[in-house]
């Protein structure tokens, strides 16, 4: 039991930035192509965050050439790079995957104003 608790200890991140559901991120991924590696941004809306420790995933929504496209991140991946906030979103829900369903300004979210 200790052994998988080390190995769990050592995959995770130190600083994990803080984002919510409903804001808008940009997640920097490690892309490997045979034997190049690039780095690809995502932008999207964060629709829903699950799990906890090694297992926390967050999905990530955006529309692209009017096609809905959503990724999976696991949080703690090493193939996650970097995390950025655009702007945060005003929600009332957990799980915004009724932004599915919408089309045009009806999928945005509103930005919540901090003071």
């Amino acid at each position: 039991m200790d052994a998988i608790k080390i190995i769990t200890q050592s995959s995770l991140k130190e600083t994990l930035p803080k984002f919510e559901i409903g804001d808008t991120v940009k997640v920097s991924v490690n892309i490997r192509e045979g034997e190049r590696e690039r780095i690809q941004m995502f932008e999207g809306t964060v629709i829903a965050k699950n799990g906890s420790g090694v297992t926390e995933t967050f999905t990530v929504r955006r529309v692209s050439y009017g096609v809905g496209v959503e990724r999976v991140f696991p949080a703690h991946s090493p193939n996650v790079k970097d995390v950025q906030v655009v702007r945060r979103g005003k929600v009332r829900r957990s799980k915004l995957y009724y932004l599915r369903d919408r089309v045009g300004k009806a999928a945005k979210v509103k930005e919540q104003i901090r003071k």
